[in-house]
């Protein structure tokens, strides 16, 4: 037996004075309601209803009963009520979690606009490098470089990344730039150490047709992917960079790209959420701003004649 439903029926039934009425306005049969109102009396051992063939009143049980649930069920409709308000509101709580590499520059400044556009969301975001799915991290939203995330999420690739090595105009006049990936031992190398197993990163490269990882010898090695573009901005290494931090920077001669012929581009930035249909108005209309600000953005990689430039 359904006991929230054959309660709600009994107290519609009191109010109408009617089973029948009520079960109208429950949208069932007269006997499905009558039989879940016997079902009731007989799990509470006591009649609620005193019946006749043209009047249906509260026994004294009933009555208690009665006084008893209607302030629960009031607070249940309401609690409902708010539940259905959230799927067609863009307001209340939404959880994002996100790598801090790409946090600041890429993903931050568009989240501080939808925050700006929305002040009734409840934005919370976590910034966090380790490898997490929605469920540990209790997120409405998530964001991932690398491969597509597993575990039954959708998955929408927003931006490629390009691997590209690079040096600051200042660092090439001190001591040159490589010209073949081999030169590069003697050079300056900064290094990037990942978050979720603690080892250095390899460079990548393309040669040929397949992709090469090489040990580089690093005279500056950080587990921030900021930190690690501000070195070679100062002119203090040479580092190899993702698109989405060295684009801007290349464009505006901060940083020259180099081995641009080796560079590779196998990875990409993804959002990734539940199925859309069971996220209230709030979480689609992140994901639908998000989608609209990045989805191949060119202001997050390079194109092919940038490269040759």
């Amino acid at each position: 037996m359904n006991e929230v439903r054959a309660i709600s029926i009994f107290v519609r039934a009191a109010a109408v004075g009617s089973l029948r009425k009520a079960a109208v306005d429950q949208g069932i049969s007269p006997q499905a309601a009558s039989h879940a109102v016997m079902q009731l009396e007989k799990s509470l051992g006591v009649r609620l209803f005193h019946r006749t063939t043209r009047k249906l009143s509260l026994t004294e049980e009933g009555q208690r009963l009665l006084h008893s649930v209607e302030p629960a069920l009031a607070t249940l409709s309401s609690a409902i009520d708010d539940a259905r308000r959230a799927k067609d509101e863009v307001a209340g709580p939404l959880r994002v979690s996100a790598p801090m590499a790409l946090g600041r520059a890429v993903l931050w400044p568009s989240a501080l606009e939808f925050a700006a556009l929305y002040p009734d969301v409840q934005l919370d975001v976590r910034f966090d490098d380790h490898f997490t799915d929605l469920v540990s991290d209790r997120a409405d939203v998530g964001f991932r470089g690398g491969s597509p995330p597993s575990g039954g999420a959708i998955a929408r690739r927003l931006l490629p990344i390009q691997l590209i090595v690079c040096a600051s105009p200042a660092y090439i006049e001190r001591h040159g730039k490589p010209s073949t990936v081999d030169e590069l031992d003697a050079h300056r190398c900064t290094g990037y150490r990942r978050a979720n197993t603690g080892k250095q990163a390899p460079w990548e490269f393309l040669i040929g047709n397949e992709i090469v990882y090489r040990e580089v010898a690093t005279t500056l090695c950080v587990n921030d992917i900021d930190a690690e573009t501000d070195a070679v901005l100062a002119g203090l290494a040479i580092g190899q960079l993702g698109s989405f931090s060295a684009a801007a920077h290349i464009r505006g001669k901060r940083l020259v790209p180099l081995l641009t012929q080796h560079m590779t581009q196998r990875e990409s930035i993804y959002i990734y959420y539940r199925h859309r249909t069971e996220q209230p108005l709030r979480v689609r209309t992140f994901i639908d701003f998000m989608i609209a600000r990045l989805a191949d953005n060119g202001d997050f990689f390079l194109e092919p004649a940038e490269l040759r430039a």
